[in-house]
């Protein structure tokens, strides 16, 4: 079978490894995931002299995190504009205070812990593309300086290639997430931290200890419980609700160092393409390219999507080199455009939570770290209110974006209903995955590279919307929410904790209704 796909991160450095939770452990703060945001939270929390646990499904870095671009701006996806209109003057100032001192903080942490991890500052560009007017940059550099970033400015033509006039964003960042983790990591184990990868969350409670669950029976009995997991499994529903799953898609090409300004670029279009530098060895930069979003599991077109990329970049760069990556990765899109962090909105006590980082997942994070151990402390905060995941903002658009949205799901549903996508599982190809219907069943079949059939129910676990194939990366998606399953049905990432059912069962009480 061939994999899913590699981004270019791992081909520079091992991923970290740590063993499995074998024992039962009481701790002073559990932390769920390994990504920027959980080693974020647990780096602060054990520098500050608190006993600290990490558990992840998989291992370091090996989510979302390790599928970045690894931007470092406060200039958000969804631009000071957009984000005036929702939050306000003072919620727009709050966020760009609140990313600018995210990139101040790995900064801080890559020179006080030593973390050679190509880390550098740099300028970001924002550039007009499609049929988009000067009015636009005119409007948002208006807005930048109203959130209090004065240092942003107009300029005639963003470096290295013809881009028309842009604006100018000083003192943004880019480093090798692999690197900084890795050694992010090494400093949450110096400073007294335990991590362990291979460990399968099956069940988070609320309390006094909150109380965390493995699969293999292990618990983690602890004063509080913070849930890293991009799609949070500990919440089920309110802030799934308030955000939709979206595929992202990169490509990588070799370029002769110094062909190409080392700066973060962006356009105007929606969805738009952003692109940054990264070091290699022997005289080669490489050019890293994302763009060409889509709602997750509504396409299976990552060919197309790569395809599409290059073309957009060699209009721009033409001396690009050979295509050396591509992968793809998914960010969850709040209906409001900012993270939701702080406590879990079911009311669970002790349990805290970091989901929706609307493509903006390295200062998010980062947030995260700086506001999360805070608020676990009791100490009050000025950022708690812009990202508490029980806020409502009843802006149109907003109200707009959650009636569209959760007609979509809505929408999912009548998957129960329509046919398979193939009649026969001898018609799957070697190495891909259908979805059939058996009976009034929908199952989820991958023919392997022997031939061999693995069915299971194609019924997420989550909130039962059917999922679909992920030609690219050799998974079942839900369109719904975002959860993810490997071929044969495994989790891969929530908010869903429970594998997708083994068909068996269901053919039976297909019969049995029969």
């Amino acid at each position: 079978m061939s994999g899913p796909t590699r981004s270019l991160w791992y081909d520079f450095i091992e991923a970290p490894i740590r063993p499995s939770l074998t024992e039962h452990l009481v701790t002073d703060v559990c932390v769920v995931g390994a990504g920027i945001a959980g080693l974020t939270v647990a780096y602060t929390l054990a520098r500050a002299g608190r006993r600290v646990v990490v558990v992840d499904l998989h291992q370091v870095a090996s989510g979302e995190s390790g599928r970045t671009t690894a931007h470092l701006t406060y200039a958000l996806d969804d631009r000071y504009t957009t984000l005036e209109k929702s939050r306000g003057t003072d919620g727009a100032r709050i966020a760009a205070e609140s990313h600018s001192a995210a990139i101040d903080r790995i900064e801080q942490i890559v020179r006080e812990e030593q973390i050679d991890c190509d880390f550098t500052r740099l300028d970001g560009f924002l550039f007009l593309g499609g049929e988009d007017t000067e009015s636009l940059l005119d409007e948002e550099l208006a807005a930048a300086h109203r959130a209090g970033l004065a240092g942003v400015e107009r300029v005639a033509s963003a470096p290295g290639f013809d881009s028309g006039p842009a604006l100018r964003f000083p003192r943004q960042g880019r480093f090798h997430i692999l690197k900084y983790l890795a050694g992010l990591a090494a400093a949450i184990e110096r400073h007294g931290g335990r991590i362990f990868g291979e460990s399968k969350v099956e069940k988070i409670e609320g309390g006094a200890p909150a109380m965390v669950t493995t699969a293999s029976g292990m618990t983690v009995a602890a004063d509080d419980v913070v849930v890293c997991t991009n799609g949070a499994i500990s919440d089920m529903l309110v802030t799934h609700l308030k955000q939709a799953p979206y595929r992202t898609f990169v490509v990588a090409f070799a370029v002769p160092t110094g062909t190409v300004p080392d700066a973060l670029y962006w356009d105007t279009p929606d969805p738009y393409h952003y692109v940054r530098i990264q070091p290699m060895d022997g005289g080669r930069d490489a050019m890293i390219v994302g763009g060409e979003d889509h709602k997750t599991a509504h396409e299976d077109d990552a060919g197309d999507r790569f395809d599409a990329l290059e073309f957009w970049a060699r209009g721009l760069w033409p001396a690009l080199g050979e295509r050396i990556a591509q992968w793809s990765g998914q960010v969850l899109e709040p209906a409001d455009y900012l993270a939701f962090i702080g406590a879990n909105p079911d009311g669970a006590e002790h349990v805290w939570l970091v989901t929706g980082d609307s493509g903006m997942g390295m200062t998010h994070g980062t947030i995260a770290g700086m506001l999360l151990p805070a608020l676990i402390s009791g100490k009050q905060h000025p950022w708690a209110a812009l990202y508490d995941p029980m806020r409502i903002t009843l802006h149109s658009t907003e109200l707009l974006g959650l009636v569209k949205e959760g007609a979509d799901v809505a929408v999912q549903f009548g998957d129960y209903v329509t046919p398979g996508q193939v009649s026969d599982v001898a018609d799957i190809p070697r190495g891909e995955g259908r979805v059939i219907r058996r009976g009034l069943h929908k199952i989820a079949a991958y023919r392997d590279d022997r031939g061999t059939v693995h069915e299971c129910s194609a019924v997420c676990t989550h909130l039962k919307c059917i999922v679909d194939w992920n030609t690219a990366e050799k998974s079942w998606d839900c369109p719904c929410h975002g959860s993810r399953f490997d071929p044969k049905g495994k989790v891969i990432s929530g908010p869903a904790v429970a594998d997708l059912t083994h068909s068996k069962s269901t053919v039976q009480s297909s019969k049995s209704e029969a």
